[in-house]
């Protein structure tokens, strides 16, 4: 309904291929993943789930032209390393054990989801950075609804017959879809203050919720590796974000610009600001 260059049909018209391609590949990274699950084991999601943060910088690098310095690396490598010790906890507490029907399939669908993130990712960063968080949702939301939409009729449409509905299983299915609800409505206002690799980052943590979670739906067996997990990985991801990541593109003044601003460097950078405009007008 608005005017301009950011009305619905003016950018169905000039870019519905684009978001057509970007729906896909949202639609499939969920897929793989949540299929994932039923073939291989959660130890191994969780440990090739980590393949998307490499290909995730490796696709900013290129796409979004930005330039990390050692301490991204070494963050990475933090996060990565509190992901490991997340995994042991689990092989010690023997949540491994449920190996699925194919642990193969599993893994190469871990793998490609891992990918498909990482590429719907960096097109999220660009578009809630250079156009508008409110063109991703909208674009996301329609052609996503579409494509899923078809391909629920087509491949899960026996699945979905065979339900035995009731009041629990409605209910899980609501919870599951406000969640999800809740994490594409947040992500974009945090991937334009931060990065999309910033995020995943931060998204490594989810495992141990899901165990505060499982300890009392399934009773899983609480380790204390899970916090010391948890801690490698905050530590991990806030190396990440004290330090901005630049652009290789040329700027117009001579100090190159910021891509990707962590919380406390943005709090620094408006402050410059300030005090730059105070001493101009004196």
């Amino acid at each position: 309904f608005r005017s301009g260059s950011d009305n619905l049909l003016v950018i169905l018209k000039r870019k519905w291929w684009k978001y057509i391609l970007l729906g896909l590949a949202d639609v499939e990274a969920n897929y793989m993943i949540v299929r994932a699950y039923q073939y291989t084991t959660l130890t191994s999601v969780q440990l090739l789930d980590c393949f998307g943060i490499p290909v995730l910088m490796a696709l900013s690098w290129f796409i979004l032209y930005a330039r990390y310095r050692v301490i991204h690396f070494v963050a990475v490598a933090v996060c990565l390393l509190g992901v490991g010790t997340m995994v042991g906890a689990d092989i010690l507490a023997g949540r491994e054990d449920n190996s699925g029907s194919d642990v193969l399939i599993g893994d190469i669908l871990v793998l490609l989801g891992a990918s498909l993130y990482a590429i719907s990712n960096v097109c999220e960063e660009y578009i809630v950075k250079k156009l508008s968080r409110q063109e991703f949702l909208g674009m996301v939301g329609l052609f996503g609804t579409i494509i899923s939409g078809i391909q629920l009729l087509i491949v899960e449409y026996k699945d979905i017959a065979s339900i035995h509905w009731d009041w629990k299983i409605a209910l899980l299915f609501v919870a599951f879809a406000l969640c999800m609800f809740c994490l594409y409505s947040f992500m974009p206002l945090v991937i334009k203050v931060t990065s999309a690799t910033s995020v995943n980052l931060g998204i490594l943590t989810a495992d141990l919720y899901s165990l505060f979670v499982g300890l009392f739906l399934f009773g899983y067996k609480f380790s204390g590796l899970y916090i010391l997990s948890f801690t490698i990985i905050m530590v991990g991801f806030i190396l990440y974000c004290s330090t901005p990541t630049r652009t290789a593109e040329p700027a117009e003044s001579s100090v190159p610009p910021v891509t990707s601003i962590g919380i406390d460097n943005l709090g620094m950078k408006l402050e410059e600001n300030l005090q730059e405009t105070h001493s101009a007008v004196l």
